[in-house]
């Protein structure tokens, strides 16, 4: 019997030719949410370098005969300098390996592949880059969540919630983000929530605002918090809940209500109008 022709789009997928680093995303956390470059990635690296948030399942693409190393970075436990990782992927491509650096979410976004393409570039290392959803959009939609939505907001800024040194960020206006931005998504923020929050609402922003912590995103462990802003920190010391996490800060939340489909998969009555603008549109086209 013959063997199954391969779909031509796999087939016109491009070849990872040695010597070379893919700098590539995993994604949130549900392997099936990998791009086709990432599995193509994964099928032909000789070295799978990887990170804590990466899902080991994924690992089930590797080709056998395949390393898979990990070099994963947590917030306050020990963890492999950024440095350090970056010129093991030179080393790695130097000796003619197929180098796939494995990282959750996109490697641009709060990823530091930023970092890491930038040593392959002084190194002479060719490499590609091969995007992921990221975290603070596709987590959120496992949550119900939208980042944008258009009875909500035309803008929505992405922020960290630590620097360099492990601290809140100290060069972020704060007082500008709260002002000009209706939704504000943050990654790594919930050590610094109690400093963060009590800044946005120095600046202005409501206490009662509505806020949502996503834990786990998209993964079977993942738990939501729905709050607000004035009591979003003592909130999450009350859970059970620990990162890694995506806090949101926006109106966005309440469509949660109507857009948990994970929850309705599970049984829960979802809400058909959250934010109660379905009945003043009617109105207004009425009038």
């Amino acid at each position: 019997m013959d063997s199954p022709a391969r779909n031509p789009l796999l087939a016109d997928l491009p070849v990872f030719e040695p010597g070379w680093v893919w700098l590539v995303g995993a994604g949130p956390g549900d392997p099936g949410l990998l791009t086709l470059h990432a599995a193509n990635a994964i099928s032909q690296a000789d070295i799978i370098v990887y990170d804590a948030l990466v899902d080991e399942r994924i690992m089930s693409l590797a080709r056998p005969g395949a390393t898979v190393e990990y070099a994963g970075k947590r917030g306050g436990k020990p963890s492999p300098k950024q440095r350090d990782i970056s010129l093991r992927l030179v080393e790695l491509a130097r000796s003619g390996k197929r180098v796939c650096r494995l990282k959750g979410g996109d490697p641009f976004v709060f990823g530091r592949g930023g970092e890491e393409a930038l040593t392959l570039v002084e190194a002479g290392i060719p490499f590609r880059i091969v995007p992921g959803i990221s975290a603070g959009i596709g987590g959120l939609a496992y949550a119900g969540i939208p980042v944008t939505h258009r009875d909500v907001n035309q803008a929505v800024t992405f922020l960290t919630g630590h620097d360099q040194t492990g601290l809140a960020p100290s060069s972020i206006d704060w007082a500008a983000i709260a002002k000009g931005s209706p939704v504000i998504v943050m990654y790594m923020a919930v050590k610094h929530l109690d400093q963060i929050t009590g800044a946005l609402m120095a600046a202005g922003r409501k206490a009662d605002e509505a806020v949502a912590i996503v834990c786990d995103a998209t993964t079977e462990k993942q738990r939501v918090l729905e709050t607000t802003l004035g009591r979003a920190a003592d909130d999450l010391r009350a859970s059970a809940l620990e990162p890694p996490a995506i806090v949101v800060v926006g109106e966005v939340v309440r469509l949660r209500a109507a857009l948990d489909w994970i929850g309705a998969l599970d049984g829960r009555t979802l809400e058909s109008d959250p934010l109660g603008t379905r009945h003043a549109a009617t109105e207004t086209r009425l009038a």
